[in-house]
């Protein structure tokens, strides 16, 4: 077979891992010939490819991002973009695709193989939100990128006796807020998945400075005040319908210096937490879903997405992997609230 490997929305540590693995099994051990589809869906849309073989893989698992480039380009939002995919896939004799990507990237593959084109995605997103599977690589060093800020800014924060309100990367799901913020030992964490009430959170921070020490205010970029709206950065819309997160941090320093009468600083972490080499966790979760994605691919079990449960890989429908999004449950959240203030 003929496969081609595209990878799409947010570069996410652990992608290229991913590629490796495919190709190297896919070549080594099937035969396969694979062909590179460059920036996401932009890729078969527009017949942008590059070689992908064994020797563009090597050396390229510990490397960030990805070889192959991403972007956001949904077909359906173009005008004949399904015909477009279908003719550009005929004219590189790409029997099937491998779709490496997070809740877009997979929605454009899960209605592609309803349409009848031959996909397997592998499941990628730093915010660890996609509900088919346990853990998405890329989350690991994005949790492990925070907490060594937080580690930082603790020192900061209690030499100059201020607030620090660290932003994180979570639209709908606080995932990295929560797991990093409880491995940095933050005094309070902000999740979309709860309002927050910003004069308990003031209260918080003035019983932390009761103990001589500063506090570290952890808040995901989707978290909302009680009653409020969301902090965007601007109002457009990307082509899969997405607003622009950002701004919460500084919003919520601003109301903690006014209520307690002391310093507050925002740091944004931003796209810090998506770049650079990936950890050990993160490499060999991608290398196993790529291994598995393209088993998958070589017996033609087509429509499926590889997943994590517990420590087994398995395959599940792609329609079940953006269903519905995984969310930080309750309990979760009860756990951290034991630490806030203290």
């Amino acid at each position: 077979m003929r496969i081609g490997v595209l990878t799409g929305g947010g570069d996410c540590p652990g992608l290229n891992a991913v590629i490796r693995a495919v190709v190297r099994k896919g070549v080594g051990q099937y035969g396969h010939e694979f062909v590179g589809f460059r920036d996401g869906w932009r890729g078969p849309l527009e017949g942008l490819t590059r070689p992908l073989g064994i020797p563009e893989v090597r050396g390229i698992l510990p490397r960030g991002g990805t070889i192959l480039g991403s972007s956001r380009t949904n077909p359906f939002k173009v005008d004949g973009g399904v015909d477009k995919v279908r003719a550009n896939l005929a004219e590189q004799g790409v029997d099937a695709l491998v779709a490496i990507g997070g809740e877009d990237t997979l929605g454009v593959a899960t209605k592609l193989d309803e349409l009848g084109v031959r996909v397997v995605g592998v499941p990628k997103t730093i915010d660890n939100d996609l509900s088919a599977t346990d853990y998405t690589f890329g989350f690991d060093t994005a949790v492990n990128i925070a907490m060594e800020a937080i580690d930082r800014l603790h020192t900061t924060a209690e030499s100059h006796h201020r607030t620090l309100v660290v932003e994180v990367m979570g639209r709908h799901a606080g995932w990295i807020a929560l797991h990093a913020g409880l491995a940095g030992g933050a005094n309070v964490i902000l999740l979309p998945e709860r309002e927050f009430d910003v004069d308990q959170v003031a209260a918080y921070v003035e019983k932390r400075f009761q103990t001589q020490y500063a506090p570290i205010v952890v808040v995901a970029e989707g978290a909302q005040p009680v009653g409020g709206q969301l902090v965007l950065h601007n109002q457009a819309l990307d082509a899969f319908g997405h607003v622009r997160f950002g701004g919460i941090g500084q919003w919520l320093a601003d109301e903690i210096e006014a209520k307690t009468g002391k310093e507050a600083r925002t740091v944004v972490l931003g796209h810090i937490q998506r770049g650079g080499t990936p950890t050990a966790f993160d490499r060999v979760l991608a290398t196993r879903f790529g291994l598995h994605a393209i088993d998958a691919a070589h017996e033609g079990d087509f429509g499926k997405m590889v997943a994590l449960r517990g420590t087994d890989i398995v395959r599940v429908p792609l329609a079940e992997a953006t269903t519905v999004l995984k969310t930080v449950p309750v309990d979760r959240y009860t756990e951290a609230e034991v630490f806030f203030g203290s």
